[in-house]
């Protein structure tokens, strides 16, 4: 099982970046994908989550309206558009599936917004 996130990098603030998660060894389709962040000194939190069911989205308050999760399931992708950066969003960027008890991780991307 692989989780590969891409995409992170050093943005100015109010600039936009799109992360990138390739999955591989598991069956894309029938898991939930969700993205976290921790940034230093904190706790990772959940930023975003995508379904599989019924495609329900989530995002966490911080994000809403600048921030969009999507998946393409025919190349077993999940995305993370970041528009409007602002320094508070600067992390570590983790991108995870879930389906039942089966709880994958990807090694995390580092975002960093400038001032």
């Amino acid at each position: 099982v692989q989780l590969v996130e891409s995409g992170g990098g050093l943005v100015q603030s109010g600039g936009s970046l799109r992360l990138s998660c390739a999955a591989s060894g598991f069956t894309f389709n029938r898991f939930d994908m969700r993205w976290h962040r921790q940034a230093p000194g904190k706790e990772r939190e959940l930023v975003a989550r995508i379904t599989v069911a019924d495609g329900t989205l989530y995002y966490v308050d911080s994000v809403k309206g600048r921030f969009a999760i999507s998946r393409d399931n025919s190349k077993n992708t999940v995305y993370l558009q970041m528009n409007s950066l602002q320094p508070e969003d600067t992390a570590v960027y983790y991108c995870n599936a879930r389906f039942y008890t089966q709880d994958y991780w990807g090694q995390g991307t580092q975002v960093t917004v400038s001032p």
